[in-house]
């Protein structure tokens, strides 16, 4: 799937995994008590500056903070916009 969005400099654009919709044990977890997910996938990255280029690159899977980054909607999907420097790991 080809986006329309390019991200600048250090920003990478991630496509959040979907939040668990049931425990372990099977239990079902409602809407309002689902925790955000803190992995995705990058779809998108910018070019890094002159004195720091990006580690990451388009299909990464990667962990980041509960808060990190800024949610936006694009064509009815759900990604979220932030610094490389927001994301902890590479998985």
């Amino acid at each position: 799937m080809e986006l329309n969005i390019k991200p600048l400099a250090d920003r990478v654009l991630v496509e959040p995994a979907a939040a668990e919709t049931t425990t372990a044990s099977g239990i079902i977890i409602p809407d309002n008590a689902k925790e955000k997910p803190q992995k995705g996938t990058i779809v998108a990255v910018g070019t890094g500056t002159k004195d720091e280029p990006l580690t990451v690159k388009v299909g990464d899977t990667v962990l980041y903070g509960k808060y990190a980054g800024t949610e936006l909607k694009f064509e009815g999907n759900d990604y979220l916009i932030m610094r490389e420097s927001d994301i902890f790991a590479i998985i």
